[in-house]
């Protein structure tokens, strides 16, 4: 039995915790401080810089490679190679390495330097995404020189795009190179997560919601500012996102939802417990509801949220405005589409001087939004949703392992849509209260991340090890 399972490499002499560590944090150090905004970033150099670490690791050049639409937007995807002889089709691991930008004068660092100080590493894309961009490289360095060999292979895919820009990563390959990504399912920590707080949960992503940017549009004549009119073009605006801001869309429950709020009520206390049953009623309780709402991070899981980003208007300090327009994100609710949201947002506004176009992921401003709703859930699996729990239980003991649906979105949209069932699984720890993904000196603790790095070794490794 010994000589069987040494034949399957998974008895080959551990690397140490030392080396693992290294190895971790000159990656993640690497990473953070290449710059990958869509601006003047480039997800290029970021990929190239990963598969040149994993060919030093004993990768084979036809198994890694690196390419995109342009110079600046590349992916690198990468083989690990399984069992010789598998009919399993890969696992896949979507990544993305580009990050929102930011501005040095906002920031206590820069945001371009690993930093690290009171147990945290900063920098931006420490929590979204750079942190399991290294985590899987990492693991797939580790993994090979161990020798193991899973039952299929491991396809990892660090990709672009994702956050802005006209070049997503995962959409290009699947449009232009579906036999390299091609799998039977995707993970994607960029989903999912562990909440050390209170209550304590790993949970991983079922569903989510829908991404959708919309202007709103103001023009007229403009003027000399010593003749002031009412119809001004930024009091238009200003008086939409008003009414915007006053705005709260319905209350929705889907299956995931339900589900995890049946599962925090039987591990929330007092009021709380109390108010998650009593949404769950027919009909909803409207005062639980807004007490529960309370919370950004349950409000924005009971219904689609929109909220302004961007704004601008004028032309001079001493001029009429002639334009005026701003920029609604929503997080629309599984089931409802962008252009449903977009006549929504009319209806709110209800001021004929306004246009609300739908922005898409490209730029392009269009007077119809697109009828397309949220993916549905996948079906869930008893290997990953085994190896999850089995893995998380020696990590987080006690934690309750919820599905939960992603209020925000992710490249699993494609995936998914692809017909690659996606599962958002992420092993590093951050407090709800210390979720700074897109904001000004991102962080992560020191701690979680390394327990990340040795999580999603064991994840990956338990979900692929042959059968003894």
């Amino acid at each position: 039995m010994v000589f069987a399972l040494c034949a399957q490499a998974i008895c080959a002499a551990p690397e140490s915790d030392a080396v693992t560590r290294k190895n971790a944090h000159e990656i993640f150090k690497q990473l953070i401080e290449i710059n990958t905004t869509d601006s003047v970033g480039s997800t290029t150099v970021a990929a190239q810089a990963m598969a040149q670490r994993l060919l030093d690791a004993g990768f084979a050049k036809a198994d890694v490679v690196v390419l995109g639409p342009n110079d600046r937007k590349g992916n690198m995807v990468a083989r690990y190679r399984g069992k010789a002889g598998s009919k399993l089709k890969p696992v896949l691991i979507i990544a993305h390495l580009d990050v929102v930008e930011a501005k040095r004068e906002d920031w206590s660092t820069d945001p371009f330097q690993f930093a690290e100080k009171d147990g945290y590493f900063y920098g931006r894309g420490t929590q979204d995404m750079k942190d399991s961009d290294a985590i899987a490289v990492t693991d797939f360095i580790r993994m090979k020189k161990e020798g193991f060999v899973p039952n299929r292979d491991i396809i990892l895919a660090l990709t672009a795009d994702e956050e802005n820009g006209k070049s997503n990563g995962v959409a290009w390959l699947l449009k232009n190179h579906r036999d390299l990504i091609d799998a039977e399912f995707a993970l994607n920590p960029d989903s999912g997560g562990v909440r050390p707080d209170k209550p304590q949960i790993v949970g991983f992503e079922a569903t989510e919601k829908l991404y959708g940017d919309f202007q709103v549009l103001a023009t007229n004549p403009g003027g000399h500012s010593s003749l002031p009119i009412p119809d001004n073009a930024i009091y238009h605006v200003a008086n939409a996102l008003a009414a915007l801001q006053k705005w709260a869309f319905p209350f929705e429950l889907n299956a995931v939802t339900r589900e995890y709020f049946a599962q925090m009520a039987k591990i929330e206390t007092g009021q709380r417990a109390a108010d998650l049953r009593a949404i769950l009623a027919t009909p909803p309780d409207e005062k639980a509801v807004e007490r529960l709402a309370q919370d950004t991070h349950t409000n924005a899981v009971m219904r689609t949220t929109c909220v302004a980003t961007m704004l601008s208007g004028g032309h001079a300090p001493n001029a009429l405005p002639g334009r005026a327009e701003a920029n609604v994100n929503c997080r629309i609710f599984p089931g409802h589409s962008q252009e449903e949201i977009r006549l929504q947002l009319v209806k709110l506004f209800n001021d004929p001087q306004l246009t609300v176009r739908y922005r898409s992921d490209t730029g392009e401003l269009t007077d119809h939004g697109s009828d397309r709703k949220a993916m549905a859930p996948p079906p869930l699996r008893d290997d990953v949703m085994n190896s999850l729990r089995s893995v998380a239980a020696k990590f987080w003991p006690g934690f309750t392992v919820l599905p939960i649906m992603e209020a925000g979105a992710s490249d699993s949209i494609y995936t998914m849509n692809a017909g690659i069932p996606s599962y958002g699984i992420s092993g590093v720890a951050i407090e709800r209260a210390d979720d700074r993904a897109h904001g000004r000196d991102e962080r992560v603790k020191i701690d979680a991340y390394y327990t990340g790095v040795e999580f999603y070794y064991q994840f990956l490794k338990a979900l692929t090890t042959p059968a003894s």
